[in-house]
């Protein structure tokens, strides 16, 4: 079980749900990063089960309006204005983890960062920033980046799961990140599943494919494996 408290982020930065869990004092905390819909009951759905799971999880809201998108053009339209202003996303990343810190036994060094579809590359870019957390993981995420990681910058091990199917990350683009990863003398963990299309951890994501035409499909197997694989990175 689990307590679940919506926040205001500090300077007017938007808001954050907390999620806690009711029985125990977390000593690892989550950043849960939504993805490019907005922060819907999807995102706070993992941050509950984060915190039902014996973690402090806090779901931020990267759009800052508590706005969610009902269809693919609002989405962009909201990825493509919050990507646009990357201090105000780091600023929202940073009040978040500051939130999370405070709760719990929680530290900075034990503190990681989830993200899924645009949520994975913010992650990744906290990563690449040098932001100080345990890990980052990416579950269908963006991965191209115009600056890549440095050799010593990055202080935090990566995990990213995608799907093989996915033409928004094709195989280039996988390999490409493995590259940088490896230059960057990063641990990391790179997963694709076979004939796996984007959003595959979101149940809602075949139905928004069929709605919209888009590649976007739900992979009960890839859900699992990859939630899976979280804890195992995070214990």
């Amino acid at each position: 079980m689990s307590d679940i408290e919506t926040l205001t982020l500090p300077n007017q930065l938007g808001s954050a749900v907390l999620c806690m869990p009711t029985k125990t004092k977390p000593k690892v905390g989550v950043i849960v990063v939504h993805e490019w819909w907005g922060l819907n009951d999807y995102a706070k759905g993992r941050a509950k089960k984060l915190a039902d799971l014996g973690y402090a999880a806090i779901a931020v809201d990267m759009y800052g309006h508590g706005k969610t998108a009902n269809n693919p053009q609002e989405a962009e339209e909201m990825m493509n204005a919050a990507s646009a202003q990357p201090e105000k996303i780091n600023a929202r990343f940073q009040a978040a983890k500051a939130l999370l810190a405070k709760h719990g036994n929680v530290t900075a060094k034990s503190i990681y960062a989830v993200g899924y579809c645009f949520g994975g590359a913010v992650v990744l870019n906290q990563a690449r920033l040098g932001t100080e957390l345990a890990g980052v993981a990416s579950f269908h995420g963006l991965l191209e980046t115009d600056e890549p990681a440095q050799a010593g910058s990055v202080n935090a091990k990566v995990l990213v799961a995608t799907g093989g199917a996915d033409p928004m990350v094709g195989p280039d683009v996988v390999a490409a990140f493995v590259k940088e990863m490896q230059n960057a003398e990063v641990e990391y963990q790179v997963t694709s599943f076979p004939n796996v299309k984007h959003g595959f951890t979101n149940p809602a994501a075949t139905e928004n494919g069929r709605k919209y035409g888009m590649p976007l499909c739900y992979d009960e197997y890839a859900d699992i494996a990859s939630w899976d694989a979280l804890l195992n990175f995070m214990r």
